[in-house]
């Protein structure tokens, strides 16, 4: 059976995304063309606890990309159900960049939520590197596969990386949805 947070292993540590030496990620932004780097963007990936100052930040950034535009904001209730999730940020200094989370299902599936890139920095390899790590924990702790309801909008950016959507079109929060998911090697 899956542990419910990861603690160790080849691709990440509790707090920082690593190969065998830590890793932080460098991705330029505004090239225009490649070898053009105007900007650099140098990037944490962690697990955070809930109820910690990251955790605040985390649903200040979800409810600012993903429910005040719905005119939706979160209960109490809601945020208490999230302290047994596995909890992920991206990071330039302590400015949070982006975040999802991950949701036990049963022993072989887990489910991707609330995943948000800041709307100035979309685009720029932000939401990939999150998606990435948490592939990489959800495997590393022995799930097969990773569902969601993804966004209407959102799908193409999923597909290009691997997920199917495997359901009939369906309204969520108000917003056109699909089921998506992706087996883990």
């Amino acid at each position: 059976m899956p542990q419910k947070t990861p603690e160790k292993g080849p691709f990440y540590s509790k707090n920082l995304f690593c190969t065998p030496q830590p890793l932080i990620i460098v991705k330029c932004l505004n090239c225009s063309i490649p070898n053009q780097f105007n900007a650099f963007l140098l990037m944490a990936l962690k697990i955070i606890d809930h109820g910690s100052k990251e955790y605040q930040q985390m649903v200040q950034l979800r409810n600012d990309i993903l429910r005040k535009p719905l005119g939706i904001s979160f209960s109490p209730d809601e945020l208490e159900n999230e302290k047994n999730n596995t909890l992920i940020a991206a990071y330039e200094d302590d400015k949070m960049l982006g975040c999802c989370m991950l949701i036990r299902q049963d022993a072989e599936e887990i489910r991707l939520r609330q995943m948000a890139v800041l709307n100035n920095l979309q685009g720029k390899g932000i939401g990939r590197a999150i998606l990435q790590f948490a592939e990489n924990i959800a495997r590393d702790t022995g799930y097969k596969k990773i569902t969601m309801h993804s966004r209407k909008t959102s799908t193409p950016f999923f597909e290009k990386l691997g997920y199917k959507i495997c359901s009939d079109e369906f309204s969520e929060i108000g917003i056109p949805h699909f089921e998506m998911e992706k087996r883990l090697a």
